[in-house]
């Protein structure tokens, strides 16, 4: 038998049953020997009948008596005397008549479950029964639990493991052995075994330490491999002239922070470099990468190259184009705006320029990548929001130009460092962790609904000052079925009684583009008091004149999705204030009170991914999905070990189609987190 082999040729295994494993995604026995525990339970010590006690038991004994009686339509119980050599106990079990032709025998049988308080009397309850002669699956052991996945029960997982399990002790190594000895790692073999057959728990911590190890192996060699093959690549050299990048400086009415003048010379030195430019700009909410952007742009229109700069949202794209074009016109660049709004005559006036070069920068959403879509010369590629495109479309976007050109991504979710070493392992990094100097820290409370009135207080008291005020809702429309507030109902509520002396606005993903952006700019424009509106506005929209945010039902929101949506206000000297306001009068949970403690979106990045994991923060539609059952991308010292070792491998020159099982990964990783 090898790894390949579909799983309905393994005995126990038929029609239903690998339907069964089908529907859960597996489908070979490598898929199955690979398909972990959740957890645990210890059943290997073995209690003689006198020293039982309520909770987990495993007992050895024999059954002296067993009888089954209907109790009512659908249930029969079967009631069971249990004896050693200490003394006796009753066993029952629920709609399994089976169990009296299984235990008559008189042999003796390992009986593992719960014993407790039934009834009126303690009894063994559903216990699983295995005889002594029989190496023992369900009991006598530390027993495994798996996911149940689309049905599939963990007692059928066990039995099926067991038949493989002396296939699992000759399963051939994966990782070079050289890094196995010099990490001191289990093989690859006894880990399976360690994991699923367990005699101690120790041999589940070093199973995990080696699947762990190899799982982050794959994704971080990835990156290393995919760093040298972006250094193959050549690009334009778009050369540095310090009086332009001067001259933006000084035009701009506020002063760069450090961090924003190390990330725009990053760029610039990246600029006039043979290999084309593969970084990322992360930085807080509010920290200024538009202008990065900008001066990096100015400088390659100098150069006679176009910047196309793509963004999630009509939204951002529009305030994107907006932000550049105030930035950049005084120096005779020009910037179009391409989104789905831009129609007919207009769309085509927008090509032809594009294609001429005419136009400098080219602000847009998806539409960039459309294939009428030509540039004359672009050499410099902004993708926003990065992560909430997939591979393919940023691929599409590179492939614009005659060369590769620069890219910088950037975001506004700060990424830990453990996620930015592992999934943006190619990438050079900039960070900006600084805020303008201006800014006053957005001061965040968790507000209980019995206090709505005394909130509503305090948000009039900002609105007589003349400053603007964000209500966000999850949902667009009233749901029966949910009691979270919709922006619909919300927005009529405000405007017919608590803030019906004020003028309310009301903005969802429902609306029309034209609608969306008309909305937005009375907003920006102050001839808005109340902007009620769900979470489109979550990322880059910039109301500095906007000093409050409410946000409803705030526990139904990610920790993230909370300080991107605390953003869009504290953008100006004005103190600003961000409420979150609970659905409940219950005790508010630890991801609300970290961001209520909080402002730093680095620290709280760190703890969203202890909390959540990164599949949930990231989306696993961006990188795949990302094989980690064990690893976990907040276990630095795993990772800097991990990296150390993959640095190693690439250096000695090893050839990794010696590895199957870790070329196939590593080919796939490779494929998943790339820009270029």
């Amino acid at each position: 038998m090898n790894l390949n082999v579909p799983l309905q040729q393994i005995k126990g295994i038929g029609e239903k049953t690998a339907a069964e494993f089908e529907a859960a995604g597996l489908h070979t026995v490598n898929d199955l020997i690979h398909f972990l525990p959740r957890a645990y339970e210890d059943f290997s010590h073995v209690t003689t009948i006198a020293d039982i006690h309520p909770g987990k038991m495993t007992i050895k004994a024999r059954c002296e008596k067993i009888t089954t009686r209907p109790v009512r339509r659908g249930l029969r119980i079967t009631t069971a005397t249990l004896a050693d050599e200490t003394g006796k106990l009753q066993a029952v079990w629920f709609n399994q008549p089976y169990r009296e032709t299984q235990l008559k025998s008189g042999e003796e049988f390992y009986f593992s479950g719960v014993f407790e308080f039934n009834f009126n009397k303690y009894q063994l309850t559903n216990p699983s029964a295995e005889k002594v002669s029989d190496m023992p699956v369900h009991t006598d052991r530390i027993l495994p639990i798996y996911r149940s996945i689309h049905g599939l029960k963990t007692t059928l997982v066990r039995k099926i493991m067991n038949e493989l399990r002396p296939l699992m002790s000759m399963v051939p190594e994966t990782l070079p052995i050289s890094i196995v000895k010099s990490e001191n790692l289990v093989s690859h073999s006894d880990a399976l075994l360690g994991i699923h057959f367990p005699e101690a728990i120790d041999d589940i911590s070093k199973a995990k330490e080696r699947i762990g190890f190899e799982e982050l192996f794959a994704l971080l060699l990835a990156s290393q491999l995919n760093r040298i093959e972006n250094q193959k690549l050549r690009g334009w050299r778009i050369h540095f002239d310090r009086t332009i990048v001067k001259a933006f400086v000084l035009k701009l009415p506020f002063e760069l922070t450090g961090a924003q003048r190390r990330a725009a010379w990053d760029i610039l030195q990246d600029f006039e470099k043979k290999v084309p430019m593969n970084r990322l700009l992360q930085g807080d909410v509010g920290s200024g990468k538009t202008v990065v952007a900008g001066l990096a742009a100015r400088q390659a229109a100098h150069e006679g190259f176009q910047t196309a700069v793509m963004a999630p949202t009509e939204i951002l794209a529009t305030q994107h184009a907006q932000t550049l074009s105030t930035l950049l016109s005084p120096f005779g660049v020009t910037v179009g705006l391409l989104t789905g709004s831009v129609k007919g005559k207009a769309r085509q006036t927008l090509y032809d320029a594009i294609k001429k070069g005419d136009v400098d920068v080219v602000v847009g959403t998806h539409a960039l990548i459309q294939s009428s879509v030509n540039f004359h010369r672009l050499g410099f590629v902004v993708i926003d929001e990065q992560h909430r495109f997939g591979v393919n479309q940023r691929h599409a976007l590179l492939l614009k130009s005659a060369h590769m050109p620069h890219l910088l991504a950037m975001t506004a979710t700060p990424i830990p460092r453990s996620l930015a070493l592992t999934v943006y392992g190619e990438l050079d990094v900039s960070v900006l962790n600084e805020l303008p100097k201006n800014r006053t820290p957005v001061a965040t409370k968790i507000w209980s609904p019995n206090s709505r009135m005394q909130l509503y207080g305090l948000i009039e008291s900002q609105l007589i000052k003349g400053r603007q005020a964000y209500v966000i809702c999850s949902l667009i429309d009233n749901n029966p079925d949910n009691e979270l507030k919709s922006v619909q109902a919300e927005f009529k509520r405000l405007d017919q009684k608590e803030f019906k002396h004020r003028t309310i606005g009301l903005l969802h993903g429902k609306m029309t583009a034209t609608e969306k952006n008309e909305i937005m700019k009375r907003f920006t424009a102050g001839k808005i008091d109340i902007l009620v509106s769900t979470t489109v506005v979550e990322v880059g929209v910039d109301v500095p004149n906007a000093t409050v945010i409410l946000i409803e039902d705030a526990d139904h929101f990610g920790l993230a999705q909370l300080h991107q949506l605390r953003g869009r206000v504290g953008r100006s000297a004005h103190q600003s204030y961000c409420y979150l306001m609970v659905s409940s009068s219950k005790t508010p949970s630890r991801r609300l009170k970290e961001v209520e403690k909080s402002n730093d979106g680095f620290y709280l990045a760190e703890v969203d991914l202890r909390l959540r994991g990164p599949g949930e923060i990231y989306g696993r539609a961006q990188h795949g999905e990302l094989n980690l059952q064990v690893a976990s991308l907040a276990d630095t010292k795993l990772i800097a070990r991990t990296q150390k070792a993959a640095k190693a491998f690439v250096e000695s020159g090893a050839d990794l189609l010696h590895y199957h099982q870790l070329h196939r990964d590593v080919t796939q990783y490779q494929r998943l987190t790339t820009l270029n």
